[in-house]
Order: C-alpha cells, then structure tokens, then sequence
C-alpha cells in the first residue's frame, strides 16, 4: 500500500467528509479451484523433482483418465503429455472418440495402440490350463495388464514418467488391477473421490469444454468385458463415497455409519473391501493429499488383519 499526502485549498464554507476506511471483501473461496491447484502444482513438483519432463497416461475415454491428462497439461504443458489409447475387443467407439477429443482439445500428443491380438494371444496361451473353466474377472485383468505393460514400455523407450490414474474410491475398495492399471508413478488422483472428480471435471469445463460432455453424463465402466459398468460391482459413487468419508476421514464405527442412514449390507460390504484390498494400497505409486485423511499418510493399518466382523 502507497499513502498519498495532499493540502486541498477549502473556501470558508466547505464541508470536509471523512469516509471509514472499509477492507475490501476477501476473494470467495472455492474449494473445487483449490484442489485442482493443489494437483496441479504437486504433479508440477513431483514429476520434476523426480527428474522427468514428459509425462505418459493411459486415456480411456472416462472421466478419471480425462482429469489427469487435464492436470498434466496444465502443470507440465501439453507439449510434455502424451496420452495413450489402447482399444480391446469391448471398448466402444464412442470410448476412442472421447480419447481422442480429449487429446485434440488439450493439445497434447495422442497414441491409439489396440490390444486385441495381444489378449487374444494371451488367451490362446492359457487355453489349456483353462479349459473347463469359465471367463471371469481373469481375463478382466489380463486386459489392464497388457496396457499396463505397454505403458511401462513406452516410459521406459521415451523417458516419460507413467502418472496412474486410479481415484480414491477405487482405490479404497480394491477396483482397480495390481500390475495393471495402478502401474505408475505418481497417482495424480488416488486421494480424490469419484463424486469429486465429477465436480473437478465440470469445473474445469465451466467456461469450455475441455472434457468430452458425454465423459461426464455416460455411466462409468472399466469396458473390460461386454456391457460392463460401474455399478455392476458398486454401490453408486454417492453412496460409496459417503461410506468411505465416514470411514476413511472420520475414523466412525460401523455402528456410528449405518445411524447416518446407510444400508448395512452395504456398509460391511464397503469396510470389508477396504480391509481385504490394503495390500493393493501398499503397492500402488505414490499420491498427492488433497482430503484430511490419504491412504499412506494419514492412515496406516497392517497389511493383514485376518477377519473382522461387523
């Protein structure tokens, strides 16, 4: 601040008005800005300080995948980003165009590598030792190893460094595939839940869409087998992700959830999973903290606990 000095000359009848000195009014806070900073300067800092310049992600025409390439773009340039489709036999065209435009909007480098001969390879390798047995979520994750694989390859040939794209609710409950789509090194968005990533992506389309609009209106599916989704194997994001609010940040009991109104079933069902997948946890790459609680900082729990009962 300047203070400026000034002798004003007053005729005998003048009137001199002193105006109260007022502060001027604080800048709204908004929380969803302040986390897309946040990640944008820990992505910035971490993959810098890591000793990269370029980044790898794997895109898969969904919301996550969208929200770190965002991200990235954003703290490293799009110059510095590359992203990767890799199509199977039960990704939707509409899935590859999302990829895509995705891209082309954030002006980044775009790769679409399909995998079809390599799962069917893998599969016709393992026809003898399955036979008689039924497809199940084995060759679910045969699908997201293989890209996991060819993402690590390109890492590796370009010097980039692979960002995982995996959020908090996944994360907690084990939806996700060790040495697949958790391959990585850093988690842009494993201390995020989905129902934030949602607010985070229509943020950042507020005054343009960056993020296909259907990314963001189309249920969410990992498209690892035919009519796949989310909600197959989930309870809805809001409700999965009042659970783990509740359990996660909150530290309540199973009792002190189920009295803020939640089912049972799924309530036991939601803190087995977070117990039975803590050895995914252990694995994954590293994340930034965005909530009061991230796995790995805030919270640490033995990687085996046998049974516990709710």
């Amino acid at each position: 601040e300047d203070l400026l000095m000034v002798d004003v000359a007053l005729s005998d009848n003048a009137m001199v008005v002193s105006v109260p000195f007022t502060r001027p009014a604080p800048p709204a806070y908004d929380a969803v800005e302040e986390v897309y900073r946040a990640l944008v300067l820990g992505t910035r800092d971490y993959v810098q300080k890591s000793g990269f310049s370029k980044v790898l992600i794997g895109l898969s025409g969904g919301i996550d995948s969208a929200m770190v390439a965002v991200v990235a773009a954003k703290a490293l340039g799009p110059e510095n980003v590359t992203g990767v489709s890799m199509p199977s036999p039960y990704t939707s065209r509409m899935s590859r165009d999302d990829a895509r435009a995705l891209a082309q909007n954030l002006g980044i480098r775009f790769m679409e590598i399909p995998i079809n001969d390599i799962f069917n390879a893998f599969t016709r390798s393992l026809e003898g030792v399955f036979k008689g047995l039924q497809p199940d979520e084995t060759e679910e994750n045969i699908q997201a190893r293989i890209r996991g694989t060819l993402l690590m390859a390109l890492s590796n040939k370009f010097g980039a460094i692979l960002l995982s794209t995996g959020n908090k609710s996944e994360t907690a409950v084990g939806y996700c595939t060790i040495y697949g789509d958790m391959n990585g090194g850093l988690a842009v968005i494993s201390d995020v839940p989905k129902t934030l990533v949602y607010r985070l992506a229509r943020h950042i389309n507020r005054q343009k869409e960056i993020i296909p609009a259907r990314v963001l209106s189309r249920p969410p599916s990992a498209e690892l087998r035919p009519n796949q989704t989310d909600q197959d194997s989930l309870p809805p994001y809001e409700v999965l992700d009042g659970i783990l609010d509740a359990a996660i940040e909150k530290n309540l009991a199973f009792d002190d959830i189920v009295a803020l109104g939640y089912d049972p079933a799924a309530v036991r069902d939601v803190l087995r999973r977070i117990v039975v997948n803590e050895y995914k946890r252990r694995q994954a790459a590293p994340g930034l903290k965005v909530t009061s609680k991230a796995f790995g900082y805030g919270r640490r729990y033995p990687i085996a606990r046998g049974k516990e009962h709710y």
